[in-house]
């Protein structure tokens, strides 16, 4: 029922900053937590970060720890992803998703989470 749309990616150079939005209609996502998740052809989907469903948790990748932040607006139905300091191995498809019950927010698994949207396109070059 809910549907997620990210947005906000682009061809930037390494150093630069971007913020992807992920918006949901169709559904009440407050009670829910959300991940981030990007990915590139022939490679598996790869945890970037995510977030509990009242925003005072978070859960990072190694590789993004002190340049990417999560954070959510529930009353904009709204995550964000601010991703500074970029570097070329950043390039990905970036997807976000919903917590599927019975699975660990926390645990940086695609599974864990559902109701994938279309992507958004990052492309840094060196």
């Amino acid at each position: 029922q809910v549907q997620l749309v990210e947005s906000g990616g682009g061809l930037v150079q390494a150093g630069d900053s971007l913020r992807l939005t992920c918006t949901a209609s169709g559904g009440d996502v407050s009670k829910f937590a959300m991940g981030w998740f990007r990915q590139n052809p022939g490679k598996e989907r790869e945890f970037v970060a995510s977030i509990s469903y009242s925003g005072g948790g978070t859960y990072y990748a190694d590789d993004v720890k002190g340049r990417f932040t999560i954070s959510r607006d529930n009353a904009k139905s709204t995550v964000y992803l601010q991703m500074n300091s970029l570097k070329p191995e950043d390039s990905a498809v970036y997807y976000c998703g919903k917590d599927r019950p019975g699975y660990s927010w926390y645990e940086g698994s695609p599974m864990a989470f559902g109701s994938w949207g279309q992507g958004t396109q990052v492309i840094v070059s060196s």
